[in-house]
């Protein structure tokens, strides 16, 4: 039976995720850093449906974090085949606002944390000659995005690790792509006014937002490819064609 990591799993996209893979029959580790009681109930529903699931939490931000996630995963269920890095944060503020600290949270939150868990599981896959990886970026990343440029800047990160990694990781056969979600209902934008979300609607060509289940499916058909590498899938409406 295959395993898979989905970080940042209690909620939002995250939790699409896991409810997804694990109607596959895919052991899945739920990481999360502050959403225990989210990560709580998913992991009950989860198991009563008859499917195997874990919780671990873990700030994926710190290496030393990172690096025992991994290790509980293999732990727990062996080996790592399938790691899906969704854990993030967005901030919105001008570019002469953000602070020193802003930026590095944001970037090392989003992207380095990238950095710090795939580096980790791909010693296990490198050893088995396969896995499959998806990082979730975002739109942002392929376009960018007025008072988001720390939040964009680490998102094109992730797209440049996502294609780097796939030349490198292939003759390992291992998958390593990215899905750049468009507009998308979750907390991220549970700030925004109909007003405001219709103001978004009329600018998607679909004239609405996507669903986290969507991006799920979309995770779900790179799980099941085989050759597939290397690619930025934007599902956004046709938001950005």
């Amino acid at each position: 039976m295959s395993t898979a990591i989905v970080t940042g799993g209690a909620k939002g996209i995250g939790r699409a995720i896991v409810k997804e893979i694990a109607k596959k029959g895919i052991n899945v580790v739920i990481n999360y850093n502050t959403s225990k009681e989210q990560a709580e109930k998913l992991q009950k529903e989860l198991a009563d449906n008859g499917y195997k699931a874990e919780i671990y939490k873990a700030d994926v931000s710190k290496r030393e974090q990172a690096k025992a996630l991994i290790e509980f995963a293999q732990k727990q269920f062996g080996n790592i085949d399938i790691l899906v890095n969704n854990a993030g944060i967005d901030q919105f503020k001008l570019f002469t606002d953000i602070t020193d600290e802003d930026w590095n949270n944001i970037l090392q939150t989003n992207l380095t944390s990238v950095f710090y868990t795939t580096q980790e599981a791909v010693k296990n896959m490198i050893k088995n000659k396969k896995g499959c990886i998806i990082n979730i970026s975002s739109i942002w990343g392929i376009t960018g995005a007025s008072c988001e440029v720390a939040y964009s800047v680490s998102k094109a990160g992730i797209d440049g690790l996502t294609k780097s990694l796939a030349k490198e990781l292939g003759p390992s056969n291992i998958r390593v792509n990215s899905i750049a979600p468009g507009a998308i209902l979750t907390d991220m934008n549970k700030n925004l006014t109909n007003e405001e979300i219709q103001e978004v609607n009329s600018q998607i060509p679909m004239e609405r937002f996507g669903t986290p289940e969507e991006i799920a499916k979309c995770v779900n058909w790179l799980i099941e490819d085989t050759y597939t590498t290397g690619q930025i899938i934007s599902p956004n409406g046709g938001w950005v064609i």
